[in-house]
């Protein structure tokens, strides 16, 4: 039998020439149980709700808790009886036979920089600390590992991310490949996938410069590297190294071109999702999944917003004289109620969403007990995580808050735990080590929960 750590570790080259998906696969047939489980989810769209959207008033709601905690909406009844949602999301109400809800997420970082890494790599920061700024000392981003441990092989990216690098006062940490290496870093843009003339820069080689000159200028650059012996002693410069050849094949493929071609879909469907920033990158996501891309991160906003009823994410203190409740009806709430329903049914019309896994979640909730300003503060105790697809049951809720949704009553799922579940999905073995930049094993997950898995 082979260690598991001689097996899965990971960092430098591959044992007789083989990848780590391959050891996965020979250690699956070789072994009682495998170590590799089977792969459910061939892709992941991850739907990041920077801000913290509050769980109590969405999918855990309280309508018996006392006056300072109960929400002032109402639940609603759903597609699925043993799930109620909020009167203001009437359309993803009847889309919940699709998902599993786990409503006891719990953790104790609650500052966005520090509970935002958390919820992008699944690793706990070193501090609770709104200073946190990136490092690479910390963990890569989901899509990164993905990237590294079971990359793509069909010539798209493994990782796409967009449209916004978010931030609280610095860049939040886990967004890219960290100590990885860049090769391993998203496919990122910032462009808008709403506007008129959306492209990637990335993707639209200069007037001047054809592919021919463009392939005689790589080949110079790989002799002058040769001869500066570069490669041979600079990881960085490997990566940038792969991520250079990454981008030509990318600007020479037509599969990638017209995958970030909005304008080809029909009017009918941009509209149902919305003509935002948030509902094009969606409908994006799913253009992106469709043709290979593995791991689709989708951003909500750049900042963690909470004061306007027309941008920004959902932090929702009440600051300034704003309160929660008008600005979430207003804006966040039919801004998710156009696109997680859509989302969901297009995927699913498309035979897609039985091996997508859709990840919707922020990186903490909000208060259960309603502040002075009549709105909600930070809440990593408990809150809810919504999946659909990719192997996840459907119509069901794993874990139980208490009466007031303030603590996990039963069955707490830390961030580590949900990684694990994802990893697992994408037939990844969650106990899989990564090598950091001071070459210590780092395991990339903690354990998955099984209950949630069709």
């Amino acid at each position: 039998m082979i260690h598991r750590r001689t097996l899965i570790r990971v960092g430098g080259a591959g044992l007789l020439g083989l990848t780590l998906p391959k050891l996965f696969r020979a250690a699956e047939t070789s072994q009682p149980g495998g170590l590799a489980p089977r792969v459910r989810a061939k892709r992941v769209i991850f739907l990041f709700q920077w801000g913290g959207p509050s769980h109590v008033d969405m999918f855990d709601m309280k309508p018996n808790a006392p006056d300072q905690y109960r929400s002032p909406l109402a639940p609603i009844a759903s597609s699925c009886p043993e799930i109620q949602v909020c009167e203001q999301l009437p359309e993803t109400a009847k889309r919940m036979h699709k998902v599993t809800l786990i409503r006891t997420l719990t953790h104790t970082m609650k500052n966005h920089n520090s509970a935002g890494y958390y919820a992008l790599s699944g690793h706990a920061p070193p501090s609770d600390d709104q200073r946190l700024r990136d490092s690479l000392d910390l963990f890569p981003a989901y899509g990164s590992v993905v990237d590294k441990l079971a990359p793509s092989t069909n010539g798209m990216p493994t990782f796409v991310a967009y449209p916004h690098v978010i931030s609280d006062g610095s860049i939040t940490p886990g967004q890219h490949a960290s100590f990885l290496g860049k090769a391993h870093d998203p496919l990122l843009f910032t462009e808008d996938p709403n506007a008129p003339d959306f492209k990637l820069p990335e993707l639209t080689l200069p007037n001047n410069l054809t592919l021919d000159r463009l392939h005689r200028r790589r080949e110079m650059q790989r002799i002058v590297d040769r001869q500066a012996r570069l490669l041979e002693y600079s990881a960085e410069a490997r990566g940038f190294d792969n991520y250079y050849d990454r981008a030509i094949g990318m600007l020479t493929s037509d599969k990638v071109r017209k995958a970030f071609d909005l304008s080809s879909e029909p009017e009918s469907v941009r509209d149902r999702y919305g003509r935002s920033t948030y509902g094009q990158g969606c409908l994006l996501a799913r253009r992106l999944v469709e043709v290979g891309v593995k791991f689709v991160t989708v951003y909500f906003s750049n900042n963690i917003g909470g004061r306007s009823d027309t941008s920004g994410g959902w932090d929702t203190h009440g600051f300034d004289n704003t309160r929660m409740f008008p600005i979430v009806k207003k804006y966040h709430f039919p801004m998710t109620e156009q696109t997680l329903p859509t989302l969901l049914d297009d995927l699913d019309d498309r035979g897609l969403l039985n091996d997508t896994l859709v990840l919707w979640m922020g990186e903490f909730g909000r208060t259960p007990k309603i502040n002075a300003n009549i709105s909600r503060d930070h809440w990593p105790q408990c809150y809810t995580v919504l999946m659909a697809g990719g192997g996840v049951k459907r119509g069901y809720v794993y874990g139980k808050s208490d009466a007031t949704g303030s603590y996990p009553d039963e069955q707490p799922v830390k961030p580590d735990d949900l990684a694990a579940t994802l990893y697992h999905l994408l037939g990844m073995n969650p106990e899989a080590e990564v090598i950091d930049r001071n070459n210590r094993p780092l395991v990339i997950a903690g354990k998955p929960v099984l209950d949630v898995i069709a």
